[in-house]
């Protein structure tokens, strides 16, 4: 299961959450989300948990709770929309035809 966590520090590592989660269960990947231009936390990333009864058991417990000075939002990560980043929008190439002198 794929698990959001948001409200993150931006003192928080990958290897923070994977310690925390781990509490819980087996993590199979954590990303932190990170601003592509500063490279610093957006603060939000995901965590992977391949049991779905320990993926549940890691929400109940680390939602609400403090990690380095910040109170977490922990939930199910939903699927990413259409409208986000590369997907739906305008096809590429030219509209019309032909040279315009």
């Amino acid at each position: 299961m794929n698990i959001y966590v948001g409200n993150l520090s931006r003192q928080v590592t990958e290897e923070d959450l994977q310690q925390a989660f781990e509490a819980f269960g087996k993590v199979e990947s954590v990303k932190i989300i990170k601003d592509m231009f500063s490279g610093e936390s957006r603060g939000f990333g995901f965590v992977e948990m391949p049991a779905k009864a320990e993926a549940q058991a890691a929400i109940n417990g680390m939602n609400g709770k403090e990690l380095k000075d910040r109170v977490l939002n922990v939930n199910e990560a939903r699927p990413r929309s259409e409208g986000r980043r590369g997907g739906g929008g305008r096809g590429g190439g030219r509209q019309g035809g032909g040279r315009r002198w």
